[in-house]
C-alpha cells in the first residue's frame, strides 16, 4: 500500500467512526479502539493535525495537507506508524465484514482517499452520507 493511501485510510476511518458514532450506530470495539490509540499517539507528535481531524466535517478538513501531515510523523515516529497501521487493519476488517454499517464505513474511506489525492478538493462540498 503506498504511503499516501495509507494515510488517507487512517484519517477516514477516524472521520468515518466518528460520524458513524454519532448517528449512533455502534462501530466494531476493536476499530472504536485503534481510532482512538492512533488519535492520541498522533496528537504527541503532530496536535494540530488532531485538532483538524476532530473538527471534521463540521469544519473543512484539508485532506492532502491531513494525509502528509499523517504520513510525516509516520516515517518520524515508529509508535504513529504502527498505531496507523493497527488502525488501517481494524478498517480492513470491517471492510470484510457483513456488518451493516460497512459499506457506509468504506464509502466515507473512499471519499477522503479521493480527496488526498486530489488535494484541491474543499470539503464543505462534499457530504459524508451515512
Amino acid at each position: 500500500m503506498e504511503p499516501l493511501t495509507a494515510g488517507a485510510i487512517a484519517i477516514g476511518t477516524v472521520i468515518a467512526t466518528k460520524a458513524l458514532e454519532k448517528t449512533g450506530e455502534k462501530v466494531g470495539e476493536s476499530l472504536w479502539d485503534k481510532t482512538g490509540k492512533f488519535l492520541v499517539t498522533l496528537k504527541k507528535h503532530s496536535p494540530h493535525t488532531v485538532v483538524a481531524i476532530e473538527k471534521a466535517p463540521e469544519q473543512p478538513l484539508d485532506y492532502g495537507k491531513a494525509v502528509l501531515e499523517v504520513e510525516l510523523a509516520a516515517k518520524a515516529h515508529p509508535e504513529v506508524n504502527q498505531s496507523m497501521q493497527e488502525l488501517i487493519a481494524a478498517a480492513q476488517a470491517v471492510e470484510k465484514s457483513q456488518h451493516p454499517y460497512a459499506p457506509a464505513f468504506i464509502q466515507n474511506i473512499q471519499k477522503a482517499i479521493n480527496a488526498a489525492q486530489n488535494q484541491t478538493i474543499d470539503q464543505r462540498g462534499s457530504i459524508f452520507n451515512i
